[in-house]
């Protein structure tokens, strides 16, 4: 990032990935009012014009993040699932979600509030390709008649501990955190615990 408030040519190679980085801290420091494509020309020091080079307005710069949030997301459940101890593949992965939604407060709430997450075909599949993740574990431990609430009941769940950490309802210190989520998730799932 330059400290020069003076535009320069970008020499850095990949001048998207740095958009999308510049973007991810702008949102990370809480100011998604103050994120523009201007202002993320900025941040990188090059020319107001160039991010225009690979976005074509605020909201595809939008849906681009939401998109890297959705993807960056599924390798980390994907991680946790595949990493986990049988019977706490749920709890992992709960864990990681919360943990995410803390560390990228600004784009998850991007990643599931902004209608992007919504309306951008590319955002869109990044989301459910993130979502198969928990489904392809649901298959393997819930009876097919219930799956789909299942899914829906423990997402819910889920993101709902996520959103009220992030409004500071609930407490924010890491074992905390990792205590209430392995405490919520193992009463309410416990029937499903042991399975593999």
């Amino acid at each position: 990032m330059s400290t020069s408030s003076r535009p320069t040519p970008y020499h850095h190679g990949d001048l998207r990935a740095a958009c999308l980085d510049a973007g991810l801290e702008i949102l990370d420091a809480g100011q998604e009012a103050d994120l523009s494509l201007r202002a993320v020309a900025r941040t990188i020091g090059v020319s107001a014009n160039a991010p225009y080079r690979h976005f074509k307005d605020k909201e595809a710069l939008l849906s681009a993040l939401a998109t890297a949030g959705f993807v960056e997301l599924r390798e980390r459940l994907l991680h946790a699932d595949e990493s986990s101890a049988p019977g706490r593949q749920f709890i992992e992965m709960a864990r990681i979600y919360v943990h995410y939604a803390q560390e990228h407060p600004g784009l998850f709430r991007l990643m599931f509030g902004h209608p992007c997450s919504r309306a951008h075909p590319d955002t869109v599949a990044a989301a459910d390709r993130a979502g198969e993740v928990l489904a392809a574990r649901v298959a393997q431990v819930v009876d097919a008649g219930v799956r789909e609430a299942f899914t829906i009941g423990c997402w819910s769940i889920v993101h709902g501990l996520a959103a009220l950490i992030l409004d500071g309802k609930l407490p924010t210190e890491e074992q905390s955190i990792d205590d209430l989520v392995e405490s919520v998730i193992s009463i309410t799932y416990a029937p499903y615990a042991s399975g593999s």
